[in-house]
Protein backbone atom coordinates (compact mmCIF):
# COMPACT_ATOMS: atom_id res chain seq x y z
CA UNK A 1 0.00 0.00 0.00
CA UNK A 2 1.10 3.51 -0.68
CA UNK A 3 1.44 5.91 2.05
CA UNK A 4 3.62 8.74 3.89
CA UNK A 5 7.14 7.93 4.48
CA UNK A 6 8.36 8.38 7.99
CA UNK A 7 11.57 9.56 6.55
CA UNK A 8 12.58 12.82 6.74
CA UNK A 9 9.48 14.40 8.42
CA UNK A 10 10.39 17.80 10.10
CA UNK A 11 9.22 18.38 13.89
CA UNK A 12 6.05 20.22 12.62
CA UNK A 13 5.48 17.26 9.91
CA UNK A 14 5.47 14.91 12.78
CA UNK A 15 3.20 16.86 14.96
CA UNK A 16 0.38 17.47 12.06
CA UNK A 17 0.29 14.01 11.21
CA UNK A 18 -0.72 12.82 15.09
CA UNK A 19 -2.77 15.57 14.78
CA UNK A 20 -4.21 14.06 11.24
CA UNK A 21 -4.45 10.37 13.08
CA UNK A 22 -5.78 11.19 16.00
CA UNK A 23 -8.71 12.87 14.44
CA UNK A 24 -9.46 10.15 11.83
CA UNK A 25 -9.39 7.38 14.49
CA UNK A 26 -11.47 9.24 16.60
CA UNK A 27 -13.92 9.88 13.81
CA UNK A 28 -14.10 6.06 12.97
CA UNK A 29 -13.81 4.45 16.50
CA UNK A 30 -16.87 2.61 16.31
CA UNK A 31 -15.20 0.46 13.60
CA UNK A 32 -11.47 0.16 15.00
CA UNK A 33 -13.02 -0.54 18.05
CA UNK A 34 -15.77 -3.00 17.40
CA UNK A 35 -14.81 -6.51 17.93
CA UNK A 36 -15.89 -8.81 15.00
CA UNK A 37 -17.20 -11.69 17.09
CA UNK A 38 -19.90 -9.21 17.79
CA UNK A 39 -20.81 -8.54 14.44
CA UNK A 40 -24.47 -10.06 15.35
CA UNK A 41 -25.09 -9.16 18.97
CA UNK A 42 -24.39 -5.55 18.61
CA UNK A 43 -25.70 -5.03 14.61
CA UNK A 44 -22.28 -3.81 13.61
CA UNK A 45 -23.53 -3.88 9.83
CA UNK A 46 -26.13 -1.38 10.92
CA UNK A 47 -23.66 0.92 12.38
CA UNK A 48 -22.12 1.66 8.55
CA UNK A 49 -23.87 4.29 6.64
CA UNK A 50 -26.42 3.04 4.58
CA UNK A 51 -24.71 3.95 1.47
CA UNK A 52 -20.98 1.83 2.92
CA UNK A 53 -23.85 -0.96 3.09
CA UNK A 54 -25.06 -0.56 -0.26
CA UNK A 55 -21.46 -0.33 -2.01
CA UNK A 56 -20.07 -3.28 0.46
CA UNK A 57 -22.90 -5.51 0.03
CA UNK A 58 -22.45 -8.60 -2.24
CA UNK A 59 -18.71 -8.10 -2.46
CA UNK A 60 -16.93 -11.46 -2.78
CA UNK A 61 -13.44 -11.65 -0.78
CA UNK A 62 -11.05 -11.21 -3.97
CA UNK A 63 -13.61 -7.72 -5.33
CA UNK A 64 -12.79 -6.45 -1.16
CA UNK A 65 -9.10 -7.02 -1.43
CA UNK A 66 -8.83 -5.41 -4.59
CA UNK A 67 -11.60 -2.45 -4.27
CA UNK A 68 -11.74 -1.65 -0.61
CA UNK A 69 -7.69 -3.07 0.63
CA UNK A 70 -6.15 -1.54 -2.49
CA UNK A 71 -4.48 -4.83 -2.72
CA UNK A 72 -5.30 -6.18 -6.85
CA UNK A 73 -4.02 -9.46 -7.67
CA UNK A 74 -1.05 -9.71 -9.81
CA UNK A 75 -2.31 -8.19 -12.96
CA UNK A 76 -5.80 -7.17 -11.68
CA UNK A 77 -7.46 -4.13 -13.07
CA UNK A 78 -9.29 -2.45 -10.22
CA UNK A 79 -12.83 -2.10 -11.58
CA UNK A 80 -15.66 -1.05 -9.31
CA UNK A 81 -19.19 -2.67 -10.09
CA UNK A 82 -21.04 0.91 -8.46
CA UNK A 83 -20.52 4.41 -8.06
CA UNK A 84 -19.12 4.26 -4.09
CA UNK A 85 -19.66 7.00 -1.87
CA UNK A 86 -17.62 9.90 -1.51
CA UNK A 87 -17.51 9.49 2.30
CA UNK A 88 -15.81 5.63 1.34
CA UNK A 89 -13.83 6.75 -1.30
CA UNK A 90 -12.50 9.14 1.25
CA UNK A 91 -12.32 7.22 4.20
CA UNK A 92 -9.84 4.76 1.88
CA UNK A 93 -7.69 7.23 0.57
CA UNK A 94 -7.29 8.71 3.83
CA UNK A 95 -6.01 5.24 5.52
CA UNK A 96 -3.64 5.32 2.43
CA UNK A 97 -1.98 8.69 2.79
CA UNK A 98 -1.86 8.87 6.68
CA UNK A 99 -0.34 5.69 7.55
CA UNK A 100 3.60 5.06 7.25
CA UNK A 101 4.63 2.95 4.01
CA UNK A 102 6.19 -0.57 4.81
CA UNK A 103 7.62 -0.89 1.49
CA UNK A 104 11.03 -1.10 1.27
CA UNK A 105 13.29 -0.88 -1.46
CA UNK A 106 13.13 -4.37 -2.97
CA UNK A 107 9.77 -6.22 -3.71
CA UNK A 108 10.48 -9.75 -3.58
CA UNK A 109 13.51 -10.92 -0.93
CA UNK A 110 16.10 -11.73 -3.66
CA UNK A 111 17.84 -13.98 -1.15
CA UNK A 112 14.92 -16.76 -1.58
CA UNK A 113 14.64 -16.31 -5.03
CA UNK A 114 16.27 -19.84 -5.41
CA UNK A 115 15.15 -21.55 -2.61
CA UNK A 116 12.19 -19.72 -0.61
CA UNK A 117 13.37 -21.89 2.63
CA UNK A 118 17.28 -20.94 2.22
CA UNK A 119 18.56 -17.68 2.24
CA UNK A 120 21.28 -16.94 0.07
CA UNK A 121 22.73 -14.21 2.01
CA UNK A 122 23.09 -16.29 4.90
CA UNK A 123 26.17 -19.70 5.20
CA UNK A 124 24.09 -22.62 6.20
CA UNK A 125 25.61 -22.79 9.63
CA UNK A 126 23.59 -19.65 10.49
CA UNK A 127 20.07 -20.73 8.45
CA UNK A 128 19.92 -24.03 10.69
CA UNK A 129 17.33 -24.05 13.41
CA UNK A 130 16.15 -20.64 11.43
CA UNK A 131 13.07 -20.45 9.99
CA UNK A 132 13.02 -18.19 6.24
CA UNK A 133 11.20 -15.19 8.22
CA UNK A 134 13.51 -15.39 11.11
CA UNK A 135 16.44 -15.55 8.80
CA UNK A 136 15.27 -12.64 6.41
CA UNK A 137 15.34 -10.77 9.76
CA UNK A 138 18.48 -11.31 11.40
CA UNK A 139 20.16 -10.55 8.47
CA UNK A 140 18.54 -7.28 7.90
CA UNK A 141 18.60 -6.01 11.20
CA UNK A 142 21.99 -7.40 11.79
CA UNK A 143 23.79 -5.59 8.97
CA UNK A 144 21.90 -2.49 9.76
CA UNK A 145 23.23 -3.04 13.51
CA UNK A 146 26.70 -3.09 12.05
CA UNK A 147 26.37 0.03 9.40
CA UNK A 148 24.82 1.86 12.45
CA UNK A 149 27.63 1.31 14.42
CA UNK A 150 30.16 2.05 12.70
CA UNK A 151 28.65 5.24 12.13
CA UNK A 152 28.10 5.99 15.56
CA UNK A 153 31.62 4.61 16.97
CA UNK A 154 29.43 1.59 18.99
CA UNK A 155 31.58 -0.51 21.36
CA UNK A 156 29.39 -2.80 22.05
CA UNK A 157 25.25 -4.30 21.33
CA UNK A 158 22.96 -5.21 23.26
CA UNK A 159 19.98 -7.43 22.26
CA UNK A 160 16.91 -7.10 24.93
CA UNK A 161 14.58 -9.88 24.29
CA UNK A 162 17.12 -11.73 22.66
CA UNK A 163 14.99 -15.25 22.71
CA UNK A 164 17.22 -17.98 21.35
CA UNK A 165 19.88 -15.85 20.59
CA UNK A 166 19.76 -16.45 16.67
CA UNK A 167 19.81 -12.46 16.24
CA UNK A 168 23.03 -12.07 18.48
CA UNK A 169 24.76 -14.80 16.85
CA UNK A 170 24.47 -13.40 13.77
CA UNK A 171 25.75 -10.29 14.99
CA UNK A 172 28.74 -11.76 17.13
CA UNK A 173 29.78 -14.81 15.06
CA UNK A 174 28.70 -13.55 11.45
CA UNK A 175 29.42 -9.83 11.25
CA UNK A 176 31.97 -9.93 14.54
CA UNK A 177 30.35 -7.04 16.54
CA UNK A 178 31.24 -7.55 20.54
CA UNK A 179 27.46 -8.49 21.46
CA UNK A 180 25.69 -8.72 25.61
CA UNK A 181 22.45 -10.68 25.12
CA UNK A 182 19.49 -10.03 27.87
CA UNK A 183 16.34 -12.71 28.12
CA UNK A 184 14.28 -13.36 31.01
CA UNK A 185 13.96 -17.00 30.26
CA UNK A 186 16.43 -18.88 31.27
CA UNK A 187 15.69 -21.94 29.18
CA UNK A 188 15.70 -19.96 26.09
CA UNK A 189 19.01 -18.93 27.28
CA UNK A 190 20.58 -22.27 27.94
CA UNK A 191 19.12 -23.46 24.30
CA UNK A 192 21.07 -20.40 22.79
CA UNK A 193 24.08 -21.16 23.96
CA UNK A 194 23.95 -24.79 22.87
CA UNK A 195 23.21 -23.38 19.39
CA UNK A 196 26.48 -21.07 20.04
CA UNK A 197 28.63 -24.18 20.65
CA UNK A 198 27.50 -25.74 17.56
CA UNK A 199 27.52 -22.86 15.27
CA UNK A 200 31.15 -22.51 16.25
CA UNK A 201 31.78 -25.63 16.02
CA UNK A 202 29.87 -25.72 12.28
CA UNK A 203 32.27 -22.13 11.47
CA UNK A 204 35.67 -24.18 12.78
CA UNK A 205 34.93 -27.57 10.36
CA UNK A 206 33.67 -24.99 7.36
CA UNK A 207 37.31 -23.22 8.16
CA UNK A 208 39.14 -26.58 8.09
CA UNK A 209 37.73 -27.17 4.82
CA UNK A 210 38.67 -23.99 3.38
CA UNK A 211 41.70 -23.12 4.67
CA UNK A 212 42.22 -20.06 2.04
CA UNK A 213 39.55 -18.47 2.95
CA UNK A 214 40.85 -15.72 5.23
CA UNK A 215 38.29 -14.42 8.35
CA UNK A 216 36.99 -10.79 7.46
CA UNK A 217 36.48 -10.04 11.45
CA UNK A 218 37.03 -11.11 14.75
CA UNK A 219 34.86 -13.80 16.41
CA UNK A 220 33.09 -13.33 19.36
CA UNK A 221 30.23 -15.37 20.91
CA UNK A 222 27.74 -13.28 22.44
CA UNK A 223 27.76 -12.93 26.36
CA UNK A 224 24.23 -14.44 27.30
CA UNK A 225 22.81 -12.67 30.56
CA UNK A 226 19.56 -14.14 32.35
CA UNK A 227 17.60 -11.07 33.50
CA UNK A 228 13.75 -9.68 33.08
CA UNK A 229 13.70 -6.04 32.17
CA UNK A 230 11.70 -3.82 34.36
CA UNK A 231 9.71 -1.49 31.97
CA UNK A 232 9.74 1.34 34.74
CA UNK A 233 13.06 1.17 36.13
CA UNK A 234 16.56 1.25 34.63
CA UNK A 235 18.43 -2.35 34.22
CA UNK A 236 22.20 -1.70 35.26
CA UNK A 237 22.75 -5.28 33.93
CA UNK A 238 22.01 -4.01 31.03
CA UNK A 239 24.52 -0.78 30.63
CA UNK A 240 26.98 -2.56 32.08
CA UNK A 241 30.30 -2.82 29.38
CA UNK A 242 31.56 -6.31 28.36
CA UNK A 243 35.07 -4.75 28.70
CA UNK A 244 36.39 -3.11 31.51
CA UNK A 245 39.20 -2.34 31.09
CA UNK A 246 40.35 0.93 32.33
CA UNK A 247 41.08 2.73 29.10
CA UNK A 248 37.51 1.36 27.39
CA UNK A 249 35.03 3.72 27.04
CA UNK A 250 31.60 2.04 26.68
CA UNK A 251 29.36 3.65 23.60
CA UNK A 252 26.48 1.03 23.86
CA UNK A 253 23.69 0.35 20.59
CA UNK A 254 20.96 -1.34 21.98
CA UNK A 255 18.58 -3.37 19.88
CA UNK A 256 15.58 -5.85 19.59
CA UNK A 257 13.87 -7.95 17.03
CA UNK A 258 10.34 -8.18 17.40
CA UNK A 259 10.57 -6.04 21.11
CA UNK A 260 7.42 -7.32 22.77
CA UNK A 261 5.21 -4.70 23.90
CA UNK A 262 6.29 -2.64 27.07
CA UNK A 263 10.11 -3.81 26.31
CA UNK A 264 10.67 -1.47 23.13
CA UNK A 265 9.09 1.30 25.26
CA UNK A 266 12.00 0.18 27.74
CA UNK A 267 14.98 0.82 25.03
CA UNK A 268 13.34 4.07 24.65
CA UNK A 269 13.65 5.08 28.38
CA UNK A 270 17.28 3.40 28.31
CA UNK A 271 18.37 5.15 24.91
CA UNK A 272 19.03 8.70 27.15
CA UNK A 273 21.89 6.73 29.11
CA UNK A 274 24.96 8.50 28.39
CA UNK A 275 26.27 5.31 27.67
CA UNK A 276 24.18 4.81 24.89
CA UNK A 277 25.12 6.08 21.73
CA UNK A 278 22.37 4.91 19.31
CA UNK A 279 19.32 2.37 19.13
CA UNK A 280 17.56 0.41 16.62
CA UNK A 281 14.47 -1.28 17.64
CA UNK A 282 11.49 -3.17 15.46
CA UNK A 283 8.62 -3.51 17.98
CA UNK A 284 5.73 -5.52 18.20
CA UNK A 285 2.65 -6.91 20.14
CA UNK A 286 1.13 -3.36 20.63
CA UNK A 287 -2.11 -4.79 23.00
CA UNK A 288 0.75 -5.40 25.25
CA UNK A 289 1.59 -1.96 26.27
CA UNK A 290 0.93 -0.72 29.65
CA UNK A 291 -2.02 1.77 29.56
CA UNK A 292 -0.68 4.22 31.26
CA UNK A 293 3.03 4.18 30.69
CA UNK A 294 3.46 2.12 27.25
CA UNK A 295 1.76 4.72 24.81
CA UNK A 296 1.68 7.76 24.84
CA UNK A 297 5.26 8.35 25.54
CA UNK A 298 4.77 11.83 23.91
CA UNK A 299 3.88 14.59 25.20
CA UNK A 300 2.53 16.17 22.52
CA UNK A 301 0.69 12.91 21.20
CA UNK A 302 -0.49 12.69 25.28
CA UNK A 303 -1.73 16.46 24.81
CA UNK A 304 -3.74 15.75 21.89
CA UNK A 305 -8.08 14.86 22.33
CA UNK A 306 -9.05 11.48 20.67
CA UNK A 307 -5.61 10.46 21.55
CA UNK A 308 -6.28 7.25 23.56
CA UNK A 309 -5.82 3.66 21.56
CA UNK A 310 -7.84 1.19 23.79
CA UNK A 311 -6.85 -2.41 23.86
CA UNK A 312 -8.95 -3.43 20.57
CA UNK A 313 -7.26 -0.39 18.56
CA UNK A 314 -3.80 -1.55 19.56
CA UNK A 315 -4.55 -5.31 19.40
CA UNK A 316 -5.64 -4.72 15.10
CA UNK A 317 -2.98 -2.79 14.73
CA UNK A 318 -0.63 -6.26 15.02
CA UNK A 319 -2.75 -7.73 12.68
CA UNK A 320 -1.46 -8.63 8.83
CA UNK A 321 -2.77 -6.59 5.99
CA UNK A 322 -1.01 -7.51 3.37
CA UNK A 323 -1.66 -11.70 4.70
CA UNK A 324 -5.39 -11.14 5.12
CA UNK A 325 -5.61 -9.10 1.67
CA UNK A 326 -3.62 -12.66 0.13
CA UNK A 327 -6.40 -14.78 1.59
CA UNK A 328 -9.04 -12.66 0.54
CA UNK A 329 -7.64 -13.15 -3.04
CA UNK A 330 -7.65 -16.24 -2.23
CA UNK A 331 -10.98 -16.71 -1.22
CA UNK A 332 -10.66 -19.48 0.84
CA UNK A 333 -13.07 -21.32 3.29
CA UNK A 334 -11.31 -20.35 6.58
CA UNK A 335 -12.62 -16.75 5.88
CA UNK A 336 -15.47 -18.07 7.45
CA UNK A 337 -13.86 -18.61 11.20
CA UNK A 338 -15.42 -14.72 12.04
CA UNK A 339 -18.54 -15.30 10.62
CA UNK A 340 -18.95 -18.79 12.52
CA UNK A 341 -18.01 -17.68 15.78
CA UNK A 342 -19.99 -14.06 15.66
CA UNK A 343 -23.17 -16.33 15.14
CA UNK A 344 -21.62 -18.77 18.79
CA UNK A 345 -21.40 -15.23 20.21
CA UNK A 346 -25.45 -14.94 19.67
CA UNK A 347 -25.66 -18.23 21.44
CA UNK A 348 -23.77 -17.56 24.55
CA UNK A 349 -25.24 -14.57 24.87
CA UNK A 350 -28.54 -15.82 24.87
CA UNK A 351 -27.71 -18.74 27.38
CA UNK A 352 -25.27 -16.91 30.05
CA UNK A 353 -25.95 -13.49 28.67
CA UNK A 354 -23.15 -11.73 31.41
CA UNK A 355 -20.43 -14.34 29.87
CA UNK A 356 -19.55 -12.00 26.86
CA UNK A 357 -16.29 -12.50 24.02
CA UNK A 358 -14.74 -15.87 26.03
CA UNK A 359 -11.73 -16.82 24.70
CA UNK A 360 -12.39 -20.45 22.50
CA UNK A 361 -9.77 -23.02 21.45
CA UNK A 362 -8.85 -23.40 18.21
CA UNK A 363 -11.37 -25.43 16.70
CA UNK A 364 -9.91 -27.64 13.76
CA UNK A 365 -11.18 -27.57 10.35
CA UNK A 366 -13.52 -24.79 10.68
CA UNK A 367 -14.68 -24.70 7.03
CA UNK A 368 -15.54 -28.61 7.01
CA UNK A 369 -18.39 -28.09 9.89
CA UNK A 370 -21.81 -27.07 9.99
CA UNK A 371 -22.36 -24.08 11.30
CA UNK A 372 -24.35 -25.68 14.44
CA UNK A 373 -21.82 -28.31 14.30
CA UNK A 374 -19.26 -25.35 15.01
CA UNK A 375 -21.38 -23.96 17.92
CA UNK A 376 -21.88 -26.67 19.45
CA UNK A 377 -18.60 -27.67 19.70
CA UNK A 378 -17.78 -23.90 20.29
CA UNK A 379 -20.34 -24.19 23.46
CA UNK A 380 -18.31 -27.18 25.14
CA UNK A 381 -15.27 -25.47 25.16
CA UNK A 382 -16.63 -22.23 27.03
CA UNK A 383 -17.89 -24.59 29.78
CA UNK A 384 -21.64 -24.47 28.62
CA UNK A 385 -24.39 -27.40 27.40
CA UNK A 386 -23.24 -28.22 23.79
CA UNK A 387 -26.96 -30.12 23.88
CA UNK A 388 -28.38 -26.61 24.46
CA UNK A 389 -31.30 -26.54 21.84
CA UNK A 390 -30.66 -24.10 18.52
CA UNK A 391 -32.33 -22.27 16.71
CA UNK A 392 -30.54 -23.70 12.93
CA UNK A 393 -32.58 -21.51 10.94
CA UNK A 394 -31.21 -18.32 12.78
CA UNK A 395 -27.99 -19.73 12.44
CA UNK A 396 -27.84 -20.49 8.35
CA UNK A 397 -29.26 -16.76 8.30
CA UNK A 398 -26.41 -15.66 10.21
CA UNK A 399 -23.84 -17.59 7.59
CA UNK A 400 -25.62 -16.55 4.51
CA UNK A 401 -24.03 -12.67 6.11
CA UNK A 402 -20.44 -14.48 5.60
CA UNK A 403 -19.33 -11.84 3.39
CA UNK A 404 -20.84 -9.12 5.17
CA UNK A 405 -18.69 -10.05 8.39
CA UNK A 406 -15.67 -10.36 6.46
CA UNK A 407 -16.55 -6.73 4.40
CA UNK A 408 -16.88 -5.53 8.40
CA UNK A 409 -13.60 -6.84 9.68
CA UNK A 410 -11.52 -5.98 5.87
CA UNK A 411 -12.76 -2.43 6.51
CA UNK A 412 -11.54 -2.12 10.14
CA UNK A 413 -8.08 -3.61 8.86
CA UNK A 414 -8.10 -1.01 6.24
CA UNK A 415 -7.62 1.66 9.35
CA UNK A 416 -5.16 -0.89 11.36
CA UNK A 417 -2.21 0.54 10.31
CA UNK A 418 -3.08 4.17 11.31
CA UNK A 419 -3.01 2.67 14.79
CA UNK A 420 0.49 1.73 14.33
CA UNK A 421 1.40 4.54 12.40
CA UNK A 422 0.23 6.28 15.76
CA UNK A 423 2.15 4.45 17.98
CA UNK A 424 5.82 4.56 16.52
CA UNK A 425 5.05 8.22 15.54
CA UNK A 426 4.54 8.89 19.49
CA UNK A 427 7.63 7.59 20.05
CA UNK A 428 9.58 9.36 17.36
CA UNK A 429 8.33 12.47 18.94
CA UNK A 430 9.12 11.38 22.15
CA UNK A 431 13.05 10.96 21.33
CA UNK A 432 12.65 13.96 19.97
CA UNK A 433 11.60 15.60 22.98
CA UNK A 434 14.85 14.10 24.64
CA UNK A 435 16.59 16.16 22.23
CA UNK A 436 17.94 13.22 20.38
CA UNK A 437 17.18 11.93 16.65
CA UNK A 438 15.25 9.10 15.15
CA UNK A 439 13.32 7.92 12.31
CA UNK A 440 11.70 5.28 11.06
CA UNK A 441 12.85 3.19 8.05
CA UNK A 442 10.62 -0.22 6.44
CA UNK A 443 13.63 -2.71 6.83
CA UNK A 444 12.03 -6.22 6.22
CA UNK A 445 9.69 -7.61 3.55
CA UNK A 446 6.34 -6.79 4.62
CA UNK A 447 5.28 -10.04 3.13
CA UNK A 448 7.34 -11.86 5.59
CA UNK A 449 7.18 -9.73 8.50
CA UNK A 450 4.28 -7.38 8.74
CA UNK A 451 5.94 -5.10 11.74
CA UNK A 452 8.74 -4.33 9.75
CA UNK A 453 9.25 -0.50 10.46
CA UNK A 454 12.83 -0.42 12.64
CA UNK A 455 12.95 3.21 14.77
CA UNK A 456 16.99 4.00 14.51
CA UNK A 457 17.78 6.40 17.12
CA UNK A 458 20.98 8.53 17.68
CA UNK A 459 22.68 11.53 20.02
CA UNK A 460 24.08 13.15 17.18
CA UNK A 461 22.13 13.32 13.47
CA UNK A 462 23.58 11.15 10.70
CA UNK A 463 22.32 13.18 7.87
CA UNK A 464 23.59 11.56 4.40
CA UNK A 465 24.89 9.02 6.32
CA UNK A 466 21.14 8.00 7.11
CA UNK A 467 20.94 6.64 3.61
CA UNK A 468 23.50 3.95 4.19
CA UNK A 469 21.36 2.33 6.66
CA UNK A 470 18.51 2.24 4.11
CA UNK A 471 19.82 -1.22 2.30
CA UNK A 472 18.00 -2.44 -1.06
CA UNK A 473 18.84 -6.37 -1.73
CA UNK A 474 20.44 -6.76 -5.20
Amino acid sequence: MPGVSARGLSLEQRRQLAVNLTRVLARYRSIVDAYIIEFFTDNLWGTLPCSWQEALDGLNPPQLATQLLGMPGEGEVVRYRSVWPLSLLALKSTACALAFTRTPGFQTPSEFLENPSQSSRLTAPFRKHVRPKKQHEIRRLGELVKKLSDLTGCTQVVDIGSGQGHLSRFMSLGLGLLVKSIEGDQRLVQRAQRLDQELLQALEKEEKRHPQVVRASPRYSPHHVVRWVEPTALCEELLLPLDTSPQSRARLLLTGLHACGDLSVTLLRHFSCPQVVALASVGCCYMKLSDPGGYPLSQWVAGLPGHELPYRLREGACHALEEYAERLQKSGPGLRTHCYRAALETVIRGAQPELRRPGVQGIPRVHELKIEEYVRRGLRRVGLDPQLPLNVAALQAHQAQENRVVAFFSLALLLAPLVETLILLDRLLYVQEQGFYAELLPIFSPALSPRNLVLVATKRPLGEALSLLEMEDS
